[in-house]
């Protein structure tokens, strides 16, 4: 099941024996309530999670009791003393009063208990202790009740506001004064005229948020729907916060109220029969609203979800298959944190990430398996705050999350890319034991890693995990950081809170420019400038250097703070300064980015999270090759050439040898190979270190002519340490001679002359006299020189030879050439003529 519910609160489980119990102790026995069994029902939630709840003993007296979700207890609130239908109730935060409305029972035969000429009565009933009983309400129209429950930390409250909701509607706001008496008894003050005023009225739907006590409704004007918020203040004020219009058909004649507590006033098999409508938000700012019409046909059904938060609405057409399966029960909305869920049982699950609603390729719809589409209850489900569901038939609340196993197991199963991509969101979504979720996700990645056609697995992996991983820290990281790799699948008041987010959400909408994603692009070209300067051997000033190298050391810090076992693979064992280069440069221009965005958040904090959002993208690379490693049971030691090439004899020479490199090795080598290619494109750090394993198994594993098509094309990075490697372990056979020199005149100038020096070879002689000469010779002017040479100072009696020797001598011997060649171990004309004779024997084959 993609939806995991776990129980809360159960009704049988949790109020039912203990009124069996309270029953037999006052010698009634269990047959008083079990007689009235179905009257036990829920009424209403409140805003600190706590359940009303109401029945009937034998007698038909109605009690009213309330379970503490804190202290998992029931307390008896209030026992009225006449055969009554409950409508709706509410106690106030400190449970001293509670407000219900009743009907006349249907029961035949019973006279009208409430007023004459009245349908239904509304009562306010002080509770600490029972005492007075005050009539609000006594009309022919049913009235629905609810306390306000601001968060304040004064306890108790001077007075409390209560909403009534009118059939006729309307909604009324009382202001109750309580005061003290006898101890700690509490009651009404000026019982006798309690203030009101009017909310709202003529609206034709409303919903009531007990978690953030707002009050959504909607208003019709020439035929359009108007939707309203009104939030509700610790004090007596209230805001109406926005008006909008929505595309949407609500008939004047209709009424319809969510989340103001459970009736029987309608029947709910024909739910499917009425418009469905509900607002759902999140501490991120999002505002959506769900909407789904009246059921006009058994063979699709269609719904709407407006995505206030991100100015657009997508509406979306489900088939339900043939004529016969006929839809009994209404659609279902569920507000799941960063998702909505739209369910109908029987025939479909929608999974809708609204925080990226843009890309359809992130929801996830589950239709045909009945293990899937009938994972939820069937009856009539309200959705609360707080990813709570409340089943009203059964009187259980539940948790609702995502289910990591099923989603897990799904991924493994799914064929098409696009449910590749949902599924794997959801899952990072879930923020819980993210280790255990990213090493099942990397398993799946190197088991499918050519699976997917329309997006690369691994690139998607890691800007979706980085950006999870950060992301509770600011609910603005959706507009300032990369959320997927494939982005192109395509009023005025001091706001606080909640508003001030959606406030944040809508202004970023209207006028954000299209580029305020984070992006490499700055660091790209930055780090090609620092790379070029030192190959030319320029630099820019030593502090601004230090500066990236030390942004990069607290991001190599923190992700070996992650560790939490010996690394497997050959890692982080070299400097590697370009790549240390790139970590430092992205960390600079992501703060300056942040900080530029997020003027409210304080700079120690966002360095905090630039850091663990680069040291996590960082470790998710070493987290897939440790993982292949692992799998593969490769040894850090195949990071010694001799073994790894098993050299046992002279002839063996990398990918074209006696014995093949296993396919284990193999394997590894195209993981990383898929790494590399997925952090290119993004301009993505590499851990270290990666470059030059990545090159010691491109030499075990590929051909000679292949590797060398890699090296010239940038798959494979030639480090100073791996050709560092090569020229120490492998011999001078000719296939070596013949590889090292492959390598050698494709090192960059500064490197190759140092790798020559490591290379005791007449090859290596030949080029470090070539760049010995060339350096001596760039500045080098002409100077009158004696036409007589003493050839006892020279091996051979070979004149243009011992010429050019006498002429890189005299260069040598001037101050100006020993102060600039100075520490080049030791060449000097001498060797450049020995190199030369030598490199001539050769060429003539003598």
């Amino acid at each position: 099941m993609a939806l995991r519910l776990a129980a809360d609160f159960d009704l049988r489980k949790d109020v039912l024996p203990g009124l069996r119990a309270a029953a037999g102790a006052r010698g009634g026995g269990a047959g008083i309530l079990e007689n009235n069994y179905e009257s036990l029902r829920v009424l209403n939630v409140e805003r600190n999670g706590n359940i009303i709840y109401t029945y009937k003993d034998d007698k038909g007296n109605v009690f009213f009791g309330l379970f503490d979700c804190h202290t998992r207890q029931n307390e008896h609130l209030y026992t009225f003393e006449k055969d009554l239908q409950v409508v709706s109730c509410s106690v106030n935060r400190e449970r001293t009063l509670l407000a219900a409305s009743l009907v006349q029972s249907t029961k035949e035969g019973r006279r009208n208990e409430l007023q004459p000429g009245s349908k239904c009565l509304t009562l306010l009933v002080e509770i600490h202790p029972v005492n007075n009983v005050k009539v609000l309400k006594a009309v022919d129209s049913y009235i629905w009740v609810q306390f306000l429950h601001p968060h304040v930390e004064s306890n108790p409250l001077p007075e409390n506001h209560l909403l009534l909701i009118s059939e006729e509607k309307y909604i009324e706001q009382f202001h109750i004064q309580v005061i003290q008496e006898d101890g700690n008894g509490v009651v009404i003050k000026n019982s006798g005229h309690l203030p009101r005023e009017r909310v709202a009225e003529d609206f034709v739907w409303a919903q009531w948020d007990m978690s953030e006590q707002r009050l959504y409704y909607v208003e019709l004007k020439k035929s359009r729907s108007i939707l309203k918020c009104i939030q509700f203040y610790a004090d007596e004020n209230f805001n109406l916060m926005f008006e909008a219009p929505l595309d949407i058909a609500l008939s004047d004649s209709g009424f319809n109220l969510v989340n103001f507590g459970c009736t029987d006033l309608q029947d709910q098999e024909k739910l499917s029969e009425h418009p469905t409508l509900c607002v759902f938000t999140n501490h991120t700012g999002s505002l959506c609203v769900c909407y789904s019409p009246k059921l006009d046909s058994w063979e699709q059904i269609t719904y709407s979800v407006f995505y206030f938060h991100k100015g657009h609405s997508k509406t979306f057409t489900a088939a339900l298959g043939s004529a016969d399966s006929r839809v009994t029960k209404g659609i279902t909305f569920l507000n799941l944190d960063y998702f909505v869920a739209v369910y109908l049982p029987g025939h479909f699950f929608h999974l809708l990430n609204i925080q990226h609603p843009d890309l359809v390729c992130h929801s996830l719809f589950l239709t045909g398996n009945n293990e899937v589409v009938d994972m939820l209850p069937h009856g009539p489900l309200q959705s609360l705050s707080g990813s709570l569901v409340l089943d009203w038939c059964s009187g259980r609340l539940y948790r609702a999350d995502l289910n990591r196993s099923y989603l897990l197991e799904f991924l493994w199963d799914a064929r098409l890319d696009w449910e590749k991509m949902a599924v794997l969101h959801c899952v990072l979504s879930c923020r819980q034991d993210t280790r255990f979720l990213e090493a099942k996700i990397i398993q799946w990645i190197s088991e499918n890693i050519s699976a997917c056609h329309s997006f690369d697995l691994i690139q998607e992996f890691i800007i979706a995990s980085s950006y999870w991983s950060i992301y509770p820290e600011t609910g603005n990281m959706d507009k300032l950081l990369p959320y997927s790799s494939v982005l192109t699948w395509n009023t005025v008041h001091s706001f606080k809170g909640y508003w001030e987010k959606l406030h944040s959400n809508l202004e970023y909408v209207k006028y954000s420019e299209p580029h305020s994603h984070y992006s490499n692009s700055v660091v790209r070209r930055e780090w090609h400038s620092l790379i070029s300067e030192e190959k030319t051997g320029k630099r820019r000033s030593m502090a601004y250097v230090r500066n990236i190298l030390d942004n990069a050391i607290k991001v190599i810090s923190k992700l070996e703070a992650r560790r939490l076992e010996p690394r497997l693979t050959p890692l982080f064992q070299e400097e590697d300064n370009h790549q240390r280069l790139l970590v430092g440069l992205m960390v600079s221009e992501l703060k300056d980015h942040l900080l530029r965005h997020l003027p409210g958040i304080e700079k120690k904090r966002i360095e905090q999270m630039v850091l663990d959002y680069i040291s996590k993208q960082l470790d998710l690379i070493c987290q897939i090759l440790e993982a292949s490693w692992r799998r593969h049971n490769l040894h850090p030691w195949i990071f010694h050439l001799v073994w790894a090439l098993g050299w046992r004899s002279p002839s063996y020479l990398g990918g074209f040898c006696n014995r093949r490199a296993s396919a284990a090795e193999f394997a590894v080598f195209h993981i990383m190979t898929r790494i590399l290619e997925a952090t290119h494109s993004l301009f993505l750090p590499l851990p270290p270190g990666f470059h030059t394993l990545h090159t010691v198994l491109g030499v075990r594993c590929l051909p000679l002519h292949n590797l060398l098509h890699y090296i010239d094309n940038g798959v494979l990075l030639l480090t100073e340490t791996a050709v560092t490697r090569l020229m120490k372990d492998l011999d001078n056979t000719e296939k070596s001679e013949k590889l090292k020199f492959s390598i050698i005149v494709r090192l960059p100038p500064l490197i190759g002359q140092k790798i020559c020096r490591l290379w005791d070879h007449p090859m290596s002689s030949n080029i470090i006299s070539r760049n010995h000469v060339k350096r001596l010779l760039q500045d080098y002017k002409k100077q009158p020189r004696s036409s007589v040479i003493d050839k006892s100072s020279y091996s051979v009696e070979f004149l243009p030879l011992n010429y050019f020797t006498g002429i890189l001598t005299d260069i040598e011997s001037s101050s100006q050439a020993l102060n600039a060649f100075e520490g080049h171990d030791n060449v000097d004309a001498k060797f450049v003529e020995e190199a030369a004779l030598k490199h001539t024997t050769v060429l003539l084959g003598l």
